[in-house]
């Protein structure tokens, strides 16, 4: 089984390409053009990550280029008009940086990027020296995991801790992500904890229940057999506990 990812660490782009502060206007663009990026970490010193460079930040240069110059003085964007008369990436970075770790989780730079609504975040260490970069395309790389790597960490990494009367009382399908859980446990109360459990591993896009306990009709839902399926009856599909011929 793949190594499940679970930090920043495990998803981001090391090698990235970075400016100086005193970086002029036109080699930051032309940067941009040559890797096919939108922003650029800025830094000082030995990599030390102080601000981003974004074409939000350049663009004020051309917005206001055939702007009257007393209409300007009366703007009430102040802060976009300092950026159109700034030369180099130290005068027209955003700062201080919005930055993450690479031990952070994944949900935290997803939060992060959504609530600052931005679209990559530089990685530092605990000094703030640069480590590499994670996109909103590399945080999305946990759905790209097999239904088989799915079924299977759900199977040993909770089902097996949390149920031990055997691994043929639940078993575990899943489809284009879609983890649909079937059989017998002996308390259902158990079901909210499994659903927060298996909602919580790194690739999974939902979770569906056929389950019932001890003596009980499962409970019907989506959960049909999937490509990935672990446990008992492995590749068929769930028995009709209904009484239904």
């Amino acid at each position: 089984m793949v190594r499940t990812p679970h930090s920043v660490g495990d998803v981001m782009t090391q090698t990235v390409v970075a400016v100086g502060q005193d970086a002029h206007f036109k080699e930051i663009v032309e940067t941009m053009e040559q890797w096919q990026v939108s922003a650029l970490p800025v830094l000082a010193g030995e990599g030390r990550v102080i601000g981003v460079v974004s074409e939000a930040d350049l663009l004020p240069k051309e917005e206001f280029r055939d702007v009257d110059p007393d209409l300007l003085q009366r703007s009430p964007r102040l802060e976009a008009l300092r950026k159109a008369g700034a030369l180099t990436a130290g005068d027209l970075m955003s700062a201080p940086a919005l930055t993450v770790h690479a031990g952070d989780s994944l949900a935290q730079a997803a939060r992060t990027m959504a609530q600052r609504s931005v679209k990559r975040l530089p990685v530092v260490d605990a000094q703030g020296m640069l480590q590499g970069i994670v996109s909103r395309s590399d945080l999305l790389k946990v759905f790209l995991r097999s239904d088989e790597d799915l079924a299977t960490e759900v199977r040993t990494e909770i089902l097996d801790r949390l149920f031990t009367e055997g691994p043929e009382e639940v078993r575990v399908a899943v489809t284009d992500g879609v983890v649909a859980l079937h059989g017998r446990i002996r308390d259902r109360a158990l079901l909210p904890l499994v659903a927060r459990l298996v909602r919580a591993v790194e690739g999974v896009v939902d979770v569906t229940f056929d389950v019932g306990a001890d003596g009980e009709a499962g409970e019907a839902s989506k959960g049909e057999t999937g490509k990935g399926e672990t446990g008992g009856g492995e590749g068929r599909p769930a028995p009709d506990d209904s009484g239904t011929p």
